[in-house]
């Protein structure tokens, strides 16, 4: 038997500090999820700031080695397909390291990873074609239709759906009500059966074959179109035309497999303006494209790769659709880290938090708070009643700043009564020619050459009728009217 090495001092320090890393990394742990708990709540401000924001603190590769961490360094990340904007990313590099050393990773482990990124469909792709490039599969946890509210069918009426009812569609109806279209939708999804991976990857293939059976229709139709020979035989050609509805139809197929998919993520999202349905259909959208984009070869499921696709569906018909004044999808992000932040502020210290609080929290500048608060602020309707009765509206108590005086209003109405009363005692020429160079009918005024292109006459002429009908109007007969006005 071989003899047991002995451990040199500075072997011995080493692995010391390597196990009071691991014990401290594992005490984190605890004290994140006891900070989880609704009934056990920390008071203290460094555990809740784990929760929301990322650590202050990030290990060095030294730290990290000793703990027993493996990381990517950046030779390995440059070579990634999602090098642009992963390398940047400490979370998501010490996440592939972990993977590459277990050569797997868990669906769900991925999806908390990446939660708050909001990636786009693009750099989804990226991401798994890095995964495929460090060799770690994915161990895909299946979605359930778990937590439906009351009003919705369970998870078991949905997915294990009774032959008998399958046969005859007129019992369903009689089962739910005809003006409830959630649960009529969620038991018709509810009667396509689920998909077993080899059944996933049958369809795969018929899509992959679709596809390239479409392009080659596509480059024959235009070589017909540009009067060229084509050497296709009329048998090839309808093997091709089968082989594009086969790929059609299992495009259906599988849509149709994974809608409950669909609703399982759509109901997250319920509360946030939009109605249940609404929410299904951009996911439903999103389904669809990442049916087009699917690549079996891969080896993920794709429930796994779909999840990405509908969860960013949804996310941006949230964003563009439930305000009235939509805003950019960065600055909702940026939105509902402050109001995370507001409500931890609130539970800690009691009160509404001031933006110079939620600042240092952030560690932004108090500007830039404030102005995301108020871009934060909903419009409010007019029309909003007030009061228990609600018989006044919100726009009864806003103040009008252009209207005028009531005693203004009276003044100046009797004002142009009277200068109307005045005027019409000139000549009709004289009257005309005030009334267009002082703008009274309409409030534009005209100069002596415009006016005497109305009357045919020089400008000259124009002078001198105004200055014998304001000569008219000095006359007391007609001034002592006025005079009464004039301040």
């Amino acid at each position: 038997m071989a003899k047991k090495k002995e451990l040199t001092p500075e072997e011995l320090e080493q692995q010391a500090d390597a196990l009071l890393a691991a014990a401290d990394a594992a005490k984190e742990d605890f004290a994140e999820e006891e900070v989880g708990k609704p009934a056990v709540r920390s008071s203290k401000k460094s555990s809740a700031k784990q929760q929301e924001a990322e650590p202050p603190h990030m290990m060095t590769d030294e730290e990290a080695k000793k703990a027993g961490i493996v990381r990517l360094d950046d030779k390995q990340v440059s070579a990634l397909p999602a090098a642009a904007w992963l390398i940047s990313n400490e979370k998501l590099r010490e996440l592939l390291a972990k993977g590459k050393k277990k050569g797997k990773l868990e669906s769900a482990e991925l999806m908390d990873a990446v939660d708050d990124l909001n990636l786009e469909g693009e750099q989804m792709d990226q991401l798994y074609d890095s995964l495929e490039a460090l060799n770690i599969d994915i161990s895909a946890d299946e979605i359930l239709l778990s937590d439906l509210p009351d009003d919705e069918p369970a998870a078991e009426e949905i997915a294990d759906v009774e032959e008998e009812e399958l046969v005859d569609p007129n019992s369903l109806v009689g089962n739910f009500s005809i003006d409830d279209p959630v649960r009529m939708y969620l038991k018709e999804i509810g009667k396509v059966p689920l998909l077993s991976p080899d059944e996933e990857i049958n369809l795969a293939q018929d899509m992959a074959a679709g596809n390239r059976a479409s392009e080659a229709l596509e480059d024959l139709k235009r070589a017909r179109a540009a009067g060229e020979e084509c050497a296709i035989t009329p048998e090839e050609e309808a093997a091709l035309k089968s082989d594009y509805n086969r790929g059609e139809t299992a495009k259906q197929k599988l849509a149709e497999a994974n809608l409950r998919l669909v609703v399982s993520i759509a109901k997250r999202y319920v509360g946030r303006g939009m109605l249940f349905l609404d929410l299904i259909q951009e996911g439903n959208l999103g389904l669809i494209k990442a049916v087009e984009k699917f690549d079996y070869t891969k080896g993920y499921k794709f429930s796994t790769y779909a999840t990405w696709w509908i969860r960013q569906a949804i996310t941006r018909a949230i964003a563009d659709q439930t305000r009235t004044i939509r805003i950019p999808v960065h600055m909702v992000e940026t939105i509902n880290k402050v109001i995370r932040v507001s409500r931890q502020l609130l539970q800690e210290l009691g009160h509404d938090p001031s933006p110079n609080e939620i600042a240092a929290e952030m560690n932004m500048p108090v500007e830039k708070v404030r102005e995301i608060l108020k871009i934060a602020q909903e419009p409010v309707s007019l029309e909003t009643p007030i009061g228990e009765e609600e018989d006044s509206h919100l726009g009864d108590f806003i103040p009008d700043e252009g209207a005028s005086e009531p005693s203004e209003a009276a003044s100046f109405t009797l004002l142009k009564e009277q200068l109307m009363d005045v005027l019409s005692t000139l000549t009709p020429r004289e009257e005309k020619v005030l009334k267009l160079r002082f703008g009274i009918e309409d409030g534009r005024t005209r100069t002596l050459e415009e006016v005497g292109k109305e009357f045919n006459v020089t400008r000259e002429r124009i002078r001198q009728i105004e200055a014998k009908a304001l000569r008219k109007l000095r006359h007391p007969s007609r001034s002592k009217k006025l005079k009464d006005f004039l301040n």
